[in-house]
Order: C-alpha cells, then structure tokens, then sequence
C-alpha cells in the first residue's frame, strides 16, 4: 500500500519551526520538539528537512518571499503599507527570525539576505520618492528601512493580537512613518572617546567586550581567548574574573539592564507630567541606543542563551520595562487601548534598536534627532513640543 503524505505537509513544518524558533530560539529548539508539533516522528521530519539549519533557512525564505511579493505588486505607499501590516501578522515570526536568528545561518545565506532586504528596500524607497519626490535618495531609504523595522516590532509581542486590528494599526504607522519629515534634522553632540580603564577595572572591561563579541558573533562562536584578547589578556585568565562564559554572558547583560533602566526611567521620573516624561523618555532611549547598539543587540539575541533563572530575570525586566511604556503612553494617548499600545511601542523599540545598528544610516550624524521625529510618528505623539524633547527641528 502507498502511503501519501498529507498535502502542504512542508508548509506546516515550516510553520511549526518559524513558530518555536520564534517563541523559544533556535538553539532551544529541537527536531523532536518540532516534530512532535507537526505529529509526526523525527525520522519523517528529517525525509522533508535535513536539518535545523534547513527548517530556518526555509521558514527566514517564506517570510521574506512573501514579503517581496507584496512589495512588487504595491504601486503606491498606501499599498506598501498595507503589504507589509499583511505580512508582519501573517508571518508573524519573520521579524524575530531575521533579526535574531538568522545571523546563525551560513555566510553566503546571511550575504543572500541582506541583499533581499535591500532589494526590498529599494522597491519601497522608488514607491515613496514617486510621491514625495523633494526625498533624496538616503532619507527615503531611511524611511523605508524604518517602516520595515516598525512592522517588525509585532513579532515581539508574546500574545497574537487580533489580526485585523493589528493590519490596520500598522498601516497606520507606516503611513505616519513614510510621511516623516527629515528637513532640518539636527547632528547630535560628537561622543567623548571613552577613557582607557585601569587595570583594576578589567572585570568592567570585560563586561564591555562579551556585549560587543556576543553581538557581532554569538554566544557559541565566541571563545574565552578571544575575549581574553579584546582586553588584552590570555583566555584563561578571564577566569579571574568570571566562573564561565555563561556567567560573563549573564553579568553582561545585567550590567547593561542597569544603565538602560537608570538613564531612561530617569529621565521619565524627572519629567514634569506624562507628555513631558514620554517625550524625556524617548530622547533618553535614543541616546542610549546610539551608544550602546551592542548591548541592544545582545540583549535581542542572546537573552536565550542565558541559564533559565537568568532568562527569566531578563523577561521580567523586559516585561516590566514595556509595560512603563505602555502605561505612560496610554496616559498621553487614552484613546488608546493596552493592546494598541503595545504594538506602537514595540514598533518603537524595534525601529530605534534597527536604526543604530543599520549601515550606512546608522553613521548619519542626524540620526538621533531622524529616530526622535520617527519614534513620535509611530507612538502618535508627532505633537510633542520640541522644548520638550530638547532638540531642534
């Protein structure tokens, strides 16, 4: 007897896989674990997938072909945002996928990706200089580039909104976004070079260098040598200072959670009134993006690498940092409700943790005044006074 298999069985792999990895990170995922999810065994997983490699590879590739899709059939910025809300809620895993994940796959896979962005990007930049042809070419790409990491941010959010709430919201804020004006943006204070630290300091030395090695390569692809070598030590005498690099990974982070909280939460305690501390509290996370991209960008992607008890204090803290947000905003914005708050600013985080580390813009000496204009237009607050936020527009 001929058994034939389910049709669409691939489809449901994949979306099986883009869901846990989502969910749980590559690394916490099993073959069996997703297997299991489709009902089936891992030996007939593997008949359809050689790997997890493959499973990712395969799931980042749908997201994103479906992406391009809308994308080349969109004629106007209306259509663009409507192209990229559908695809942030129907392939909700991608943004988390592309931004986290994906950075684990082949080289020459990671090459090919980039250049689909980009190419993804110019579709929407030729759209949206169509309709606002006083846009150069790198204001509109950063414009576009910021759309995209917006819509992004819905792949954050632990709970699936309601769909249709959700497409309509962001096409609002792409909408807002696209039509941000970038006329008289403001270069940002040049940054002192940091002092050369003392040898007593090393552990804080160190701390610095796991944040900026975790980013740029992975947690599994660092080695104690080479962050021994960062501060110019041996490998093994980074056991001086740290039982593991587990434990240098957690201490990083931790570090970083500090000053993220201290200076943010800081700035929104100071402020006079809930409009005046969102508007202190935006200008407080942009600076300290544009200082700290590493840290953002470990926090993203190597929070799952963490020992249980230490991830589930980094939840909590992101949890409970979100929340500051969305409670705050909502006092500027009662009209709207939680759920449509924690999208605006998850499109927030998602657009300004994007924009520091995305080249080339991330060098534009604008670019903290360019993300405070953006960051307003996506928490719809363009009305916050420029003597509240302290910049000149």
């Amino acid at each position: 007897m001929v058994v034939r298999r389910p049709p669409g069985r691939r489809a449901q792999i994949l979306a099986v896989a883009a869901d846990r990895f989502h969910r749980s990170g590559y690394h916490q995922v099993s073959m069996t674990e997703v297997a299991a999810g489709v009902g089936i065994t891992a030996p007939a997983l593997y008949r359809h997938f050689r790997g997890k490699p493959e499973l990712l590879d395969r799931a980042v590739r749908l997201g994103l072909d479906a992406l391009a899709d809308g994308l080349r059939a969109a004629g106007s910025t209306d259509e663009l945002g409507a192209a990229l809300a559908a695809v942030a809620v129907g392939h909700r895993p991608l943004g988390t996928l592309v931004q986290r994940d994906a950075r684990l796959l082949p080289a020459a896979r990671r090459a090919e990706l980039r250049r689909e962005l980009r190419a993804d990007v110019a579709l929407m930049t030729a759209v949206l200089r169509a309709e606002r042809p006083e846009l150069d070419g790198a204001d509109a790409e950063l414009l576009c580039w910021s759309a995209l990491s917006g819509c992004a941010g819905l792949s954050y959010q632990s709970a699936a909104p309601q769909p249709r709430r959700a497409e309509a919201l962001l096409r609002e804020l792409v909408a807002a976004v696209l039509a941000v004006s970038l006329d008289g943006t403001a270069a940002g204070p040049v940054a002192a070079p940091a002092p050369q630290p003392r040898p007593q300091a090393r552990r804080e030395e160190l701390l610095a260098a796991a944040v900026r090695l975790f980013h740029q390569r992975g947690f599994d692809n660092v080695s104690t040598d080479q962050l021994g070598a960062a501060v110019g030590i041996s490998g093994p005498s980074v056991y001086r200072h740290f039982d593991s690099k587990a434990d240098l990974l957690a201490a990083s982070l931790v570090r970083s959670r500090e000053r993220l909280w201290h200076e943010v939460d800081g700035a929104i305690a100071t402020a006079a009134g809930p409009r005046a501390a969102l508007a202190a509290g935006l200008g407080a996370y942009v600076d300290f993006a544009l200082r700290n991209g590493d840290y953002l960008g470990a926090m993203l992607s190597e929070t799952e690498r963490l020992a249980p008890p230490d991830r589930r204090v980094a939840v909590d803290f992101r949890r409970d940092f979100l929340r500051t947000w969305v409670d705050l905003l909502r006092q500027v914005r009662p009209e709207d409700d939680a759920a449509t708050a924690r999208i605006r600013v998850h499109a927030l985080f998602s657009l300004v943790n994007d924009g520091v580390r995305n080249r080339p813009h991330s060098a534009r000496p604008d670019l903290g005044d360019c993300l405070r204009r953006l960051g307003r237009a996506v928490l719809g607050v363009q009305e916050l006074g420029v003597r509240e936020l302290g910049v000149r527009e």
